[in-house]
C-alpha cells in the first residue's frame, strides 16, 4: 500500500525534514489548531502531517488529538486540500473539547480560505525550534 489509495487521496507526511519545509509556507491560525500550507509547485497529491506537543497533555490526550484531526481530515476536508500542497495541523488543546463536526468545518474553512500575509518570510520574528 502506498501513501495514497482509492480511498483516500491525500498522503502523508512523515519525516522532519518533510515537516520542516512545510514552516516556510503560510501559517492558518485559528483558537483550535494552526494550519501551516507549502505549495510544492507540481500536481502531486497533497500530503498532509500532524503535530501535537508535549505542552498539550499526556501522551494519552496527544494521541486523541491526533486520532479526531486525523479522521476529520479523512471524513471531511481531503476533498479540500489541492493537489501540490504540502498541509501540516498542528493541535491546540481545544481539540479535544469541540464537537466532532465543529472540528471538521473549522478544518474544511482554514484550508478552504487563505489568509492576507502570503508566507512567514513576511515576519521579522523566526519561529523557535
Amino acid at each position: 500500500m502506498t501513501s495514497t489509495d482509492s480511498k483516500n487521496p491525500v498522503g502523508r507526511l512523515k519525516s522532519r525534514p518533510q515537516f520542516l519545509a512545510v514552516r516556510h509556507g503560510e501559517a492558518r491560525k485559528g483558537r483550535i489548531f494552526l494550519l501551516e500550507v507549502l505549495d510544492r509547485k507540481d500536481d502531486a497529491p497533497p500530503r498532509v502531517g500532524f503535530t501535537v506537543t508535549k505542552k498539550h497533555g499526556n501522551a494519552v490526550e496527544r494521541n486523541r488529538m491526533r486520532r479526531r484531526l486525523k479522521e476529520a481530515v479523512r471524513l471531511n476536508a481531503a476533498f479540500a486540500m489541492q493537489p501540490g500542497h504540502d498541509y501540516v495541523i498542528v493541535a491546540r488543546r481545544e481539540v479535544l473539547g469541540i464537537p466532532f463536526d465543529q472540528l471538521s468545518r473549522q478544518l474544511i474553512h482554514r484550508i478552504e480560505n487563505r489568509p492576507s500575509n502570503k508566507s512567514r518570510s513576511d515576519k521579522t520574528a523566526p519561529r523557535k525550534e
